[in-house]
């Protein structure tokens, strides 16, 4: 038997390849959108891909498994379980299996067993593996996608929150410590294979290493330590980050099908920055995606920033707005896997881009913003001059904040915007200052200027302002 780990930082997704070597029949678990790297393995291991197994509709990321098929011809393993509100709907011509509790399927010598295991969503799924190219007659692992991580759980809120299904939080709360007391019933010796990893916003306390055992997680997963329901549903449900606004769009996405890859609009490179300010004068989106410090000292009036790193496609998702035309600023080095970024949470309408340094080149009068420290924030506030906006989660800010701040979470600032008082100057305030960056780059873009960025963030608040004021 063959199994490879892919992992996706950015969106701290798991995905797996798991291959038959006898008869070189291989499957993807949980696919990505970009299916390159399974593809070179292909190639290198001589596999042919026959299936790509999903766990459930992803909320996170758009799922590479009409990728595959479009490539490879494979077969959809899919869930039939839950209501008619989350049954797949973009099967058409597509070769697929509908699957529910207890159906078996086999690849080569190897045997897949389904699990039904809702909470997270109602038709969430897991996947038993068993090899039988050997002596083995009992399964070796489980793949869990989003029921069970290292160290959490599934979070049962998105369908509520990010989908806008009412009620359906406390029911999949109470459908989850069923499931888990099902996974309780699994042999420790279980490997188990879950498809995020820390930093991953479906769940709020997601471990950082790839795999666990059925076994460790009894006994250490805070989510398996309650017997009383009442008291799991409750402690389950309190403290969930506030869930991307794409959630919603990925959900429709991976139910509903989306465009192919190969599909999707060609890109037209600009090369001048009247070009930009014409594109940001009809009403298009313009994203610049150098480093914060860059974007501060000059910038385009009317883009956005959101650097490229780790946090990128998560923040993306929250602040682009997926039914206007994208264009992007960048270092075109990283232009393709800033199109991969942006492709995973089917951010697709992007058309254009530019090489950043030489479009600002050329423009005249930059936009800008200033970096303050906290101690200059903290005079500024005194002398009644400025107030603070604190941009974190919600379980940031009720853990404790600056007196008087207003709260709006950066990914939800874009929607408002009528709530920001522009009558004294806005101190931008994160944890570390990243955050806030992106929340001074949205009120500028939409002509908001009176504002400075607060450097450090709350953590250096705390260290420079607070420890003093004690």
């Amino acid at each position: 038997m063959l199994l490879r780990y892919f992992y996706d930082e950015k969106l701290a997704h798991a995905s797996y390849v798991v291959g038959c070597q006898k008869t070189g029949e291989a499957v993807v678990v949980d696919p990505m959108r970009d299916i390159t790297a399974y593809e070179e393995l292909a190639k290198k291991e001589k596999l042919n891909f026959v299936g790509a197994l999903e766990t459930h509709i992803h909320a996170d990321f758009v799922s590479g498994s009409r990728e595959l098929n479009d490539r490879f011809g494979t077969k959809l393993y899919v869930s039939d379980e839950g209501d008619a509100d989350w049954k797949y709907q973009n099967l058409d011509g597509i070769s697929h299996q509908l699957l529910k509790d207890g159906d078996q399927f086999k690849i080569g010598n190897l045997v897949f067993d389904v699990m039904h295991t809702p909470g997270h969503t109602p038709e969430s799924i897991s996947f038993l593996l068993t090899d039988k190219g050997g002596s083995a007659d009992k399964p070796m692992g489980i793949f869990t996608g989003d029921f069970v991580f290292v160290g959490d759980v599934g979070r049962p809120d998105l369908l509520e929150k990010a989908a806008g299904i009412q009620g359906t939080s406390d029911s999949g709360a109470a459908s989850m410590f069923k499931s888990i007391e099902r996974f309780k019933a699994l042999p420790d010796y279980l490997q188990v294979w879950p498809a995020h990893g820390a930093g991953s916003a479906c769940g709020k306390a997601l471990g950082a290493v790839p795999s666990t055992t059925v076994g460790y997680e009894k006994a250490f997963n805070w989510a398996m330590q309650f017997d009383d329901e009442a008291s799991f549903k409750k402690a389950l449900l309190e403290g969930q980050p506030e869930p991307p606004y794409y959630f919603a769009v990925m959900k429709s996405v991976n139910k509903v099908g989306q465009k192919l890859i190969k599909d999707l609009p060609e890109l037209k490179e600009i090369t001048s920055a009247a070009d930009v300010e014409a594109l940001l004068a009809e009403g298009k989106q313009v994203l610049d995606m150098r480093p914060a410090d860059a974007y501060s000292k000059g910038h385009i009036q009317g883009t956005i920033n959101i650097p490229f790193n780790n946090s990128f496609t998560n923040w993306a998702g929250w602040v682009v707005d997926y039914n206007k035309p994208l264009y992007l600023l960048l270092d075109t080095e990283v232009l393709d896997e800033a199109l991969g970024a942006l492709r995973s949470v089917g951010i697709d309408e992007v058309y254009g881009f530019a090489e950043a340094e030489t479009v600002l080149a050329q423009a005249d009068n930059l936009a800008s913003y200033e970096n303050v420290s906290p101690s200059e924030a903290n005079e500024m506030v005194e002398k009644g001059e400025a107030y603070v906006l604190d941009v974190r989660n919600q379980t940031e800010f009720d853990e404790g904040h600056i007196d008087n701040a207003e709260h709006i979470m950066v990914g939800t600032l874009k929607n408002r915007l009528d709530e920001v008082d522009t009558d004294k100057t806005i101190i931008v305030q994160c944890q570390a200052g990243a955050r806030s960056a992106i929340a001074a780059s949205v009120l500028k873009a939409n002509g908001i200027d009176n504002l400075v960025n607060m450097t450090g963030g709350y953590s250096k608040w705390q260290q420079e302002v607070a420890s003093v004021k004690q």
